[in-house]
């Protein structure tokens, strides 16, 4: 499977658990908020057990605004910061994501869980498991699809015995003209492509 490239973080944790009869690997990196690996790490394979289809591998970075605002501008155009980005890095046969990284950006995260007063732990974990729904196949770029994944987002989070995290935020209006974080863009390789979140 495909290593982690497109950071720049540092390895902080590699576990390895059994996924329907396959090996998962799950690699937890961090620029910042390293802190936060050993709650993310537990709850994403009990979120990953959760899922279909599994992935074989999946890389979370911790990263900070200045990184999330390189990537956000090279792979989705758009300046600034966002919560989370998710590549695809490895599709089977039938094209869909084996191995995947997720980008989240701690100080982002920091600032809507004030904002929201949930804790920070939960915020990333949130955007940690959008990405991980958006590699096994989630989409939502329709207001009927972003609806279905943050339910199930939710779902999954009270599963885990986390509890709802998007649900408890405000309704935010959805700007029409505004370009769309949330957009998929189209591949720079065959391989590669970015999904924005939220």
């Amino acid at each position: 499977m495909a290593a982690s490239t497109c950071t720049g973080a540092i390895a902080v944790t590699t576990l390895h658990g059994v996924a329907a009869g396959s090996r998962f690997r799950l690699t937890i990196s961090a620029v910042t908020g390293s802190r936060y690996a050993p709650f993310l790490r537990k709850h994403l394979r009990a979120a990953h057990r959760l899922v279909r289809p599994r992935l074989g591998e999946l890389s979370v970075a911790l990263v900070g605004d200045r990184r999330m605002s390189e990537l956000h501008e090279q792979f989705m155009g758009v300046a600034g910061p966002t919560d989370v980005l998710t590549f695809p890095l490895d599709l089977d046969a039938r094209g869909r994501p084996v191995s995947g990284e997720v980008i989240v950006c701690v100080p982002e995260a920091r600032r809507q869980a004030k904002a929201r007063k949930v804790p920070v732990e939960r915020e990333l974990l949130l955007y940690a498991l959008h990405g991980l729904l958006h590699l096994c196949g989630y989409d939502d770029r329709t207001d009927a699809a972003f609806r279905a994944m943050h339910r199930a987002e939710d779902r999954i989070l009270t599963q885990i015995g986390v509890g709802p995290v998007f649900t408890a935020r405000p309704v935010r209006a959805r700007a029409r003209t505004a370009p769309r974080r949330n957009r998929t863009t189209r591949p720079l390789t065959a391989a590669r492509r970015a999904t924005g979140a939220h």
